[in-house]
């Protein structure tokens, strides 16, 4: 890390100034209500055929298969620890956002499944539109300073801090931990959630490049 990128990094990223804000409060409501949503059913569709994503979801889902335990209670847990980062890197506003986005999708995951029943869905399928589904809903939060915890906060960082697509820094984050999940999941579901990783993230580097949202 040469002298300027550790300056940068030791730095507090502030909230942004309120003369500037764009976004109202119930415009960060409903994006960020929306973007859960939308990873929600991403979620599902990859609980209904043996997928996962990357992530702490991805990471959820390794010990979902594994255990047995509840997602959603897999998800909220493993987040913990990234609140501190998020608090001291990416600022209060993003960190209670952040809070509130994985709290919300942790009670949709565990309930969703009572309230609609998917019959037949193929991976393939369900790989493109659930990849889809988690770019709109992570880059929704995005914008309006929120994220899903874990490997997104840490590429939005690197992305503030050293200008690196966060897409890409995600891509190989994500497609890493997919791999991992060999040790629990048949290589043909991680074929198809490699698919769904590339999907997710080539829509997420298409779509939000630096210097382009202020909010950021």
């Amino acid at each position: 890390m040469d002298e300027t990128t550790a300056a940068t990094a030791s730095a507090v990223v502030p909230d942004p100034d309120p003369s500037i804000r764009t976004h109202t409060l119930f415009e960060d409501a409903q994006a960020i209500f929306t973007g859960v949503l939308f990873v929600s059913l991403a979620l599902i569709l990859f609980a209904q055929v043996g997928l996962l994503t990357g992530g702490t979801a991805g990471a959820a889902f390794v010990l979902h298969y594994a255990t047995g335990i509840g997602l959603g209670k897999l998800f909220f847990a493993i987040n913990i620890p990234f609140y501190w980062f998020a608090w001291v890197r990416m600022g209060r506003e993003f960190t209670l956002k952040t809070f509130v986005a994985i709290s919300l999708l942790s009670a949709l995951t565990e309930w969703s499944p009572q309230l609609f029943a998917i019959e037949r869905l193929h991976p393939a399928y369900a790989a493109v539109l659930g990849g889809l589904l988690l770019g709109s809903g992570c880059l929704f939060l995005a914008r309006h300073r929120a994220s899903l915890g874990g490997a997104t906060i840490v590429s939005l960082y690197l992305q503030q801090a050293r200008g690196w697509r966060a897409g890409k820094v995600q891509m190989g984050i994500d497609c890493a931990i997919v791999l991992l999940a060999l040790t629990v999941v048949e290589p043909s579901r991680v074929a198809y959630s490699v698919l769904a990783a590339v999907v997710m993230n080539l829509f997420i580097a298409v779509n939000h490049k630096p210097g382009r949202y202020a909010v950021l």
